[in-house]
């Protein structure tokens, strides 16, 4: 019997089992890059509508995703025990279900943000949903060490999809943010792989900190979080950014190599209490982003240098 097809195992409703799917957590962040991105791009505040209508297009499109890597990972999904309450393991929802509703709720994505917004965003949309349901979740996690690096383009994508649903196209300033969050994603994700290390070994998924030495994860994760810190401030000439951006991009940089430099430091001296400071890398960069993003959306009602 597939693990999927286990009866339940914690009782919920049909409909909390079906949100569960959606990983309600991951949808806000990518949304948090979202709308800031739309307020750049038209240079202060859109048409109301555009930004509800897009924000809906992008949960959707998310929700989406998220099903579908559900749907295909529920067998490593039953071996992790951070995933082990996810409903296809528990068997509130039944795969072919699951499949139905990932499906769906993705074509409804790719109509809605057409007809609401415009086709290219539309497309942009549909890239987004195959780059994390096929290239990540089929291709590459199980793989690669390199599976969130890749991988994580489709995490990238809704500030493209922001700024083409203002703009009906792309330039550089969104290239640049796009750039942020591929930069970001390892540091964000690989200290999270390695509080959960023995899940991942176990359901053979070859993220980083389970196939390479401790110290060579830690010199990883100070790369990218350079990487990230400088495409945050390339973007201040380029926009141009005002004072609002410049401080925070550089405060909220400071702060995360700060943290990333003090995880290296327990990491490569085998200290106690990596878990814990990896973790706490982990919920900062969560808030990194927010702020740096925050900072965007602000940021072109206050430009005095532009």
């Amino acid at each position: 019997m597939h693990p999927g097809d286990q009866r339940p195992k914690k009782k919920r409703s049909t409909f909390a089992a079906y949100v569960a799917l959606t990983k309600p957590r991951v949808i806000e962040l990518l949304l948090v890059t979202t709308a800031p991105t739309m307020f750049l791009a038209q240079g202060g505040l859109p048409p109301i509508m555009l930004i509800v209508t897009t924000l809906i297009g992008g949960a959707l499109a998310a929700a989406s995703a998220s099903t579908l890597n559900c749907y295909y990972d529920r067998d490593i999904d039953a071996v992790m025990h951070r995933t082990s309450d996810r409903p296809l393991v528990t068997g509130e929802i039944s795969p072919r279900a699951a499949l139905i509703f990932g499906l769906v709720l993705g074509a409804l994505s790719i109509l809605w943000l057409g007809g609401f917004t415009n086709w290219v965003t539309a497309g942009l949309t549909a890239i987004a949903i195959l780059l994390y349901a096929v290239v990540y979740t089929m291709v590459l996690k199980r793989h690669t060490s390199q599976n969130i690096v890749w991988g994580g383009a489709a995490g990238c994508m809704p500030v493209l999809i922001g700024w083409s649903a203002v703009t009906g196209s792309l330039s550089w300033e969104p290239l640049l943010l796009f750039l942020v969050i591929f930069f970001w994603t390892p540091p964000h994700y690989w200290p999270l792989a390695i509080k959960y290390r023995a899940d991942y070994e176990a359901a053979e998924v070859p993220m980083l900190p389970v196939v390479a030495p401790p110290r060579s994860v830690g010199r990883q994760v100070i790369l990218y979080s350079w990487a990230m810190v400088a495409a945050s401030l390339a973007l201040i000439p380029l926009a141009p950014m005002g004072p609002i951006y410049t401080v925070a991009a550089v405060a909220a940089g400071a702060w995360f190599l700060a943290q990333a430099y003090m995880l290296q430091h327990r990491v490569k001296q085998g200290l106690e209490g990596t878990q814990l400071r990896a973790m706490k890398l982990f919920h900062g960069s969560i808030t990194y982003l927010s702020v740096l993003f925050l900072a965007v959306a602000v940021d072109p009602f206050f430009n005095i240098w532009s």
